[in-house]
């Protein structure tokens, strides 16, 4: 089920302390040790998989709900005023542990965290670039 290097499954599998915040027969949450704020939290399946990319549709739906829950529960427990919900795929994309995590990332008025700026398209890239996705769904 596991990989015997993968950091995060040896978390799982209690060879490697965490700070658990919740587990199931599928899933594992823990706080981040170097949190972007207070109440971080990674949510993992315990089934490996290296990022989105690999992971069973099936693992996928299993995690939605309880993000949604961890979510709840980190924003009413540290009182944020909102939440981010993340996944980095890839080291490009800032993927550094290679087991895939959601971050729930509780959010707080003036913590100096900003979204990234977005970029407008060119004349006619939209379609473009939209036609170039929908060739491969």
């Amino acid at each position: 089920m596991c990989m015997n290097d993968c950091i995060f499954c040896k978390i799982i599998a209690g060879e490697i302390p965490s700070s658990k915040i919740y587990e199931d027969q599928n899933s594992f949450a823990f706080l981040d040790i170097t949190p972007i704020n207070p109440g971080h939290t990674l949510l993992i399946p315990k089934k490996h998989s290296r990022n989105i990319f690999d992971t069973d549709d099936e693992v996928l739906k299993q995690l939605a709900p309880k993000i949604k829950k961890l979510s709840t529960a980190i924003r009413d427990g540290v009182g944020a005023d909102g939440i981010n919900i993340q996944i980095n795929n890839e080291p490009i994309a800032g993927q550094v542990v290679f087991h895939i995590h959601i971050h729930i990332i509780p959010r707080f008025e003036n913590d100096g965290i900003k979204p990234w700026k977005g970029k407008e398209y060119d004349k006619g890239e939209m379609e473009e670039i939209s036609n170039k996705i929908k060739i491969h769904i």
